[in-house]
């Protein structure tokens, strides 16, 4: 009987088998690697909001409860969402000192770390406005002329045109907005702190922020000239009156008694 002689190998087979292999363990690494990479970044997440929850307890429970459900002493943080942490601890004005009218700006307490923390745990308790991105507040690219008429018709019966402040009723008002991060005063307009209304994107889209921001860093930007001279602190026509009578008047006063005496002086004469 005839012995048969064995089969020879393929040259490339070899190198299939190899691509079989990588591609299996590409396969394995596609399916393994997304989940522990979404697993760490839920740890991490868990983690940040156990840290908030600690910073909460120790410097907001007394007054919002330790579930953030409210007291007499502070409303529910139940769905007010990250952007309202930041803008209320990033600009001082939480923790407050103490319960009153109008809450002022102050000396912010925590770093940034730790208002992450505490915005990912308030966060956690409901949805709500998230931190915008650098991208949404900046000013670049954005209409001035815009934002100028969004804020008159939006904002200025408050702030005033420029972005001054202004007084409101029962010891409230509208805090000058000159030297505030772009980033606090779109978080203000998705959240509406204290006196002022939300304005979520149904009702001004982020590109009308985006705008209003622009228009605020042009009036009040260190390089901004003011085309009539002294702008009086930019409050209208309040301010522009009583210059007016007390410089003014007072001129005409004084000249008027110059002139009595001289001519009292001369008749005597």
């Amino acid at each position: 009987m005839k012995k048969l002689s064995a089969r020879r190998r393929h040259p490339l087979a070899a190198v299939v088998v190899l691509l079989f292999a990588l591609a299996a363990t590409g396969g394995l690494y596609t399916a393994f690697a997304p989940a522990s990479k979404a697993k760490a970044e839920d740890t991490a997440q868990s983690l940040t909001i156990e840290e908030g929850r600690k910073l909460y307890l120790v410097g907001c429970a007394s007054c919002h409860g330790t579930g953030g459900q409210g007291t007499t002493d502070g409303p529910s943080l139940v769905g007010v969402g990250a952007a309202a942490v930041d803008f209320q601890v990033g600009t001082g004005r939480m923790p407050a000192q103490q319960p009153g009218a109008q809450v002022p700006r102050k000396k912010v307490i925590y770093n940034q770390a730790e208002i992450d923390q505490l915005a990912a745990y308030i966060a956690s308790l409901g949805a709500g406005p998230t931190v915008p991105t650098k991208n949404q507040y900046s000013p670049e690219g954005a209409d001035v002329a815009k934002g100028g008429e969004l804020f008159r018709t939006n904002c200025a019966q408050c702030h005033n045109f420029t972005g001054k402040g202004g007084a409101l009723t029962h010891g409230k008002y509208a805090p000058d907005l000159t030297g505030v991060s772009n980033k606090h005063i779109y978080e203000a307009m998705q959240t509406g702190p204290q006196n002022m209304p939300s304005f979520p994107d149904t009702t001004l889209t982020a590109k009308n922020k985006k705008d209003i921001i622009a228009y605020l860093d042009a009036v009040n930007g260190d390089e901004t000239t003011t085309p009539g001279g002294m702008n009086l602190g930019g409050l209208g026509p309040v301010t522009e009156g009583l210059f007016a009578w007390i410089f003014g008047l007072g001129a005409l006063v004084a000249v008027a008694v110059w002139v009595a005496a001289r001519t009292a002086k001369a008749k005597k004469s």
